[in-house]
């Protein structure tokens, strides 16, 4: 032990000899954070891992520059798979003694190793999605993800505790059991899991204590009790007389049980051997049982999730398909381009046909599948041949009902004509004019600027704007 204030090695005496400092509590505190350690120390050689770290903190509370303590604090963090506690607590320990510390190694053996790095970072992610599934009810995710979490890293108690939970929850009792048992190997004084354990065996065993009462009852009522002076004597209620004939009887038995212990003294030793053996098979059969349960139950969400997305798929594409199992605006496109070879002359059932296909879906085809390429070339060498006889056509429909004031008529086929025909001014500017007297002024003042802005410095646009300005006035 060194002086606080100067570094030099104290003696027994309660100051430094080469400071003069007073260093008599400070050696008691010192005392004290060895002695916590070394109750520490003891408890994680049985396997009280909780008994140890509570001890271990103390130590650390009277002396936070104890690193063999910090340590041992990190060795039974990582014990019962607190990874993350561990190295913080190595860390510190290592800025605390830079050299000479074993702590280095501690770190270097979780950091240079990526696999198992990867592994305690999958574990964190799956055993916080496993906390999120259970605040959210979804209790069987949960499961499976915890289950996933203990085939990554099966010496975390605090998985093995919610999963025993759970099993409780949904009252598995021998799961939950199961799940505790190997929280008790790794850690045999764990408070959480021995409450846990209670509640399960209560459950399994609730006869139990019903049983040892009546046997005590039976046993007491077996023997008769009298009082000889200061002295009880106890004498069976079957003692007979023949005290002879009983110790022959006895010294039979015992020379019997003799010869059983003799001959089958080996046996125990074997018996434990092999049971050993068995049960870490079984632990062994029963963690790769866990981990193929969790892959299975996963493989069934996403089967469950992908049969979910066929089938919106498969109405999806219902509505693009037509009776004949056929795109129906590729079926349309190819019936106009029939109707044109057919009879050229024939513009209005080529424009029928064109009409079928909707302008939206038009464009999106066009735009968004990358093997469109023949389809749209079709559609604009169709348009380009037929385009401006159409748009005549419905120019001069529009155009007719527009000055019969037959508005309702009158728009559709005056924006058919605009629609074929882009260049066509004079079906745009009648169309503003239906749309204004129609009384849709706010279609109107869009149509009037778009003949400004497509067609400038001509008449259509100067009349145009004069409409603009009156229909601005009248707001």
């Amino acid at each position: 032990m060194v002086c606080y204030q100067c570094g030099c090695t104290l003696s027994e005496h309660d100051y430094c000899t080469s400071c003069g400092a007073d260093v008599a509590l400070y050696k008691k505190i010192m005392y004290i954070s060895n002695r916590f350690y070394n109750e520490g120390l003891e408890k994680a050689n049985v396997r009280d891992l909780t008994g140890a770290v509570t001890s271990l903190r103390q130590s650390l509370k009277f002396n936070k520059n104890n690193v063999e303590a910090r340590n041992l604090l990190g060795l039974v963090y990582f014990e019962t798979g607190e990874v993350v506690a561990a190295l913080s607590e190595w860390v510190i320990s290592k800025n605390l003694r830079p050299k000479k510390n074993i702590a280095d190694d501690y770190i270097d053996m979780i950091q240079t190793n990526q696999s198992r790095l990867d592994t305690i970072n999958q574990t964190i992610k799956k055993y916080n999605q496993a906390l999120t599934y259970c605040n959210q009810e979804s209790l069987d995710l949960a499961v499976i993800q915890l289950k996933k979490v203990l085939s990554l890293n099966p010496r975390f108690i605090r998985a093995h505790q919610l999963l025993a939970l759970l099993y409780i929850n949904s009252e598995e009792w021998e799961k939950a059991k199961r799940e505790l048992t190997k929280c008790i190997e790794i850690d045999t004084n764990n408070t959480v899991t021995l409450r846990y354990l209670k509640e399960v065996d209560e459950m399994l065993l609730p006869e139990e204590g019903v049983k040892n009462a009546q046997k005590k009852k039976s046993r007491a009522d077996e023997v008769i009790k009298y009082q000889s002076g200061n002295e009880t004597i106890i004498q069976p209620v079957n003692m007979k007389e023949g005290k002879s004939v009983t110790s022959l009887l006895n010294l039979g038995i015992g020379v019997a049980i003799g010869v059983a212990i003799a001959f089958f003294l080996i046996l125990p030793a074997r018996i434990q051997t092999a049971r050993a053996g068995i049960d870490e098979e079984l632990r062994k059969v029963s963690e790769q049982s866990d981990a193929k349960t969790a892959t299975i139950d996963e493989l069934q969400l996403q089967i469950s999730e992908l049969q979910s997305d066929n089938d919106a798929l498969q109405q999806d594409l219902q509505g693009y398909l037509g009776t004949d199992g056929t795109l129906q605006s590729v079926d349309s496109l190819m019936k106009a381009a029939q109707a044109y070879i057919t009879d050229p002359e024939d513009i209005t059932a080529v424009a029928d046909y064109l009409e079928e296909i909707e302008t939206e879906d038009s464009e999106d085809t066009a735009e968004e599948t990358e093997n469109s390429e023949a389809y749209t070339a079709l559609y604009d060498t169709l348009i380009g041949l037929v385009g401006a006889d159409i748009a005549e056509a419905y120019y001069n429909d529009g155009y007719e009902a527009y000055r019969q004031d037959n508005y309702e008529d009158a728009i559709p086929n005056l924006e058919k004509a605009f629609k074929y025909d882009p260049a066509n001014g004079e079906a745009l500017y009648d169309l503003a004019n239906s749309y204004y007297r129609a009384g849709q002024e706010d279609k109107a003042r869009e149509t009037y600027r778009k003949v400004i802005e497509l067609f400038p410095d001509t008449e259509k646009a100067s009349k145009s704007q004069e409409f603009l300005a009156g229909l601005e006035n009248q707001d």
